[in-house]
């Protein structure tokens, strides 16, 4: 189940100050043109139901921000005139991110020119030719209230104006970043620096079902030809006891070097396509700095809920028989990852597709939202039939390290 608390935007006809699930309450705030909540105990690959009240906000804590720094239950942040983070604070650690005299969110955009293949390649000598994009032609104060706070930073560049959103949360220990680029260049690459004051030579990079460890420095020939890698949801730099990952929705390329994490905002190429990424781009990638390990912080719940927000389903009149509650299928485990939910493609049953995150050797126990008939582990292609335990609602097996699971239940 998802215990970690997400952002849902509601619509703006909704008459209330909170939502209830009968047991607590979350507070709601208008945002422009919706409603804006923060909830938690979202049962996994189902819904919870919430009732709209009214509530004295006598009580009702706003979050401290204006154009220069914010205020929240776990940051204090402060940023310059270019909108750059002169300081993240991490409250319940007790510690700085930044190293001393570093900033963050540094973009920096590079002639971009490679040998071969304009739109896929990245060259080793990108960076010999650079130009900061540090003008800020706006800088404000476009949300603030109980559950979240927003400072939005528009830069202009060249013919381009980048535009980014800095939400920081009351209830959510991350800083998203949205960023809203109206591009026009060509053969220029973009990236956004952060330095991280975390001693480590290695990182941790999400890949499709599993992650990797890559070296962060260039002692060898192939350390040297990491400077760019790819990465999916997420990535991790730790010390022992403590570590920040960077989460993003849609853009893969990373470099991490001499303690700076380079995320790779867009590049323009013209070969094949003349006006490739001539266009709107919008992206989010979030700052989650954690005690422990990134295992043991939930880094892949949180890239999860990254990728796939809350919606809602607004229900108007009275009555109804369905459950306040559901989910379809869930785990009981954090390192058994429910990736795929499908209907089979040559029959009613359904296809349950998990994968293992941590590199451990788990027993894992699937619970389904209804009595199960059989559950038959198959491979991707939905192949085979081998048998695997289950009573009543309830599947139960191990998990090697990193193994992908395809399962064919039916009800």
């Amino acid at each position: 189940s998802q215990s970690v608390p997400a952002p849902v935007i509601l619509p703006s006809e909704l008459r209330g100050n909170a939502l209830t699930d009968g047991e607590r309450s979350y507070q709601v705030q208008e945002i422009d043109g919706s409603k804006l909540a923060v909830v938690d105990r979202i049962p996994s690959k189902g819904y919870a139901a919430f009732k709209v009240v009214e509530q004295s906000d006598e009580d009702e804590e706003i979050l401290c921000v204006d154009q220069s720094h914010a205020e929240t239950p776990f940051f204090h942040v402060a940023w310059n005139e270019k909108g750059q983070f002169t300081s993240i604070y991490d409250k319940k650690a007790n510690r700085e991110l930044l190293p001393a005299g570093e900033r963050g969110n540094v973009i920096m955009s590079y002639e971009d020119r490679p040998h071969n293949y304009d739109a896929w390649d990245v060259n080793n000598y990108y960076t010999e030719k650079s130009w900061d994009i540090d003008q800020v032609s706006a800088m404000e104060v476009v949300e603030n209230g109980p559950v979240r706070a927003c400072v939005k930073v528009e830069r202009k560049y060249l013919d381009s104006t980048i535009t980014q959103f800095i939400y920081l949360y009351h209830d959510i220990p991350r800083i998203d970043i949205k960023n809203v680029i109206d591009w026009k260049e060509h053969q220029i690459f973009v990236k956004d620096y952060f330095p991280i004051d975390v001693h480590t030579n290695e990182a941790t990079f999400d890949i499709q079902y599993g992650n990797v460890k890559r070296d962060t420095h260039d002692n060898t020939s192939w350390d040297f030809a990491k400077f760019e890698v790819c990465h999916h949801k997420w990535m991790d730099v730790s010390e022992d006891g403590y570590g920040v990952s960077m989460l993003n929705d849609c853009k893969y390329g990373v470099g991490v070097r001499n303690g700076v994490i380079g995320m790779s905002m867009l590049k323009s190429a013209i070969h094949p396509n003349p006006e490739a990424d001539k266009e709107l781009h919008e992206f989010t990638y979030s700052i989650y700095p954690h005690q422990g390990g990134w295992r043991e912080a939930g880094t892949v719940k949180q890239a999860y809920q990254i990728n796939n927000p809350l919606t809602y389903s607004w229900k108007e009149n009275e009555g109804g028989t369905l459950a306040p509650e559901y989910s379809l299928v869930s785990s009981d485990k954090d390192n058994a990852v429910i990736e795929v939910v499908k209907k089979a493609e040559d029959s009613d049953a359904v296809i349950v597709r998990l994968y293992e995150c941590y590199n451990r050797r788990t027993p894992v126990t699937l619970i389904f939202g209804k009595e199960l008939t059989s559950v038959v582990e198959c491979n991707m292609m939905e192949e085979g039939a081998d048998p695997v335990e289950f009573t009543g609602n309830q599947a139960t097996f191990e998990m090697k390290p990193y193994e992908i699971k395809t399962l064919k239940v039916t009800f």
